[in-house]
């Protein structure tokens, strides 16, 4: 069995193209996998274990994935995978899922956008400035290379400030802000990367006509759930258990979406949220590929030239 590390990941210096492009194709093949809903161990406040196994029969290859959070870590999320091949049941490999967690939630995240904002969106607000939030502005920024934005920040001790060093544009406006609500205001799309939120962040009211909010760790948008004219998540066994499903005024999977199985946005008032749950499925299948080059089986050349990712 392989122990394959951060660096090692991070070392291969896989584009985020390609790693959006294998977040939609998983995406897209959802109803191929097995996937039972994650399993939360919560030992003490603010701190838990989620637990979260899947299948990909057609990809051969099956794995668990365990998330770990411990606010006074640095960071204060980690993650393992654990990778098994399908055939003989044995173990392939053993990853660090930080890298892996992090691209694919800004994947996702960017898939949302694409999918479901409204295709002139120009104002993008984001509360939580850390890895999360940077995987999917370099994911956005690699979709829509030319279009100009307006990128709201809520401002965190510096982190507003390395936000935008990190993102120089000259097609990008900065606005720093000092309350939830400012970023919010007047957004066209709302990303959300705070892993921990004890109350709803704002009145609803706040939200503009047509804008698409994606909480991409689910908390703080409760209040939303009951006046929001659509609501897509990644998977229904995961959010059956949110207080306000069976209350939404529509509700549907994101892949159905992407499948013709379910309508998208319909028009440009409609105000649209998308819960970005974090389906082990996209990590078991990037880790499977990421395993593939590492074991020099690989469909990918990397000899070729990479973009460089945010770390």
């Amino acid at each position: 069995m392989k122990v394959i590390d951060f660096e090692q990941i991070r070392a291969l210096n896989i584009s985020p193209a390609q790693y959006f492009a294998w977040v939609s194709e998983m995406i897209q093949k959802k109803d191929e996998a097995i996937l039972p809903a994650k399993l939360s161990l919560k030992p003490a406040d603010g701190v838990f274990y989620n637990i979260m196994p899947s299948l990909l029969p057609k990809e051969k290859f099956a794995g668990v994935k365990v998330v770990t959070r411990y606010p006074e870590r640095h960071p204060a999320l980690d993650s393992e995978i654990l990778l098994y091949d399908m055939h003989s049941g044995l173990p392939c490999a053993l990853l660090d899922g930080t890298y892996i967690t992090a691209v694919r939630t800004g994947a996702v995240a960017a898939h949302s956008v694409k999918l479901l904002a409204n295709p002139d969106f120009q104002t993008v607000g984001f509360i939580g400035l850390g890895n999360t939030a940077r995987a999917a502005m370099e994911m956005l920024l690699m979709l829509y290379p030319n279009k100009a934005l307006t990128v709201k920040l809520l401002k965190y001790k510096n982190q507003h400030e390395l936000f935008a060093a990190r993102f120089p544009s000259e097609q990008i406006r900065y606005i720093y802000c000092d309350t939830p609500q400012a970023v919010i205001e007047n957004s066209d799309v709302v990303l959300s990367a705070v892993t921990v939120f004890e109350e709803d962040i704002c009145d609803p009211s706040y939200f503009k006509s047509g804008c698409l909010v994606v909480p991409i760790h689910t908390r703080g948008f409760t209040n939303c759930d009951l006046v929001f004219d659509k609501v897509y998540a990644d998977d229904t066994a995961h959010v059956r258990g949110f207080k306000n499903f069976g209350k939404f005024r529509f509700f549907a999977e994101v892949a159905d979406v992407v499948n013709g199985k379910a309508p998208g946005r319909e028009n440009e008032a409609e105000r649209i949220l998308a819960y970005n749950i974090g389906l082990s499925i996209h990590d078991i299948y990037l880790a499977k590929k990421i395993y593939t080059v590492i074991d020099a089986d690989g469909d990918i050349d990397l000899k070729a030239p990479k973009e460089k990712f945010w770390y």
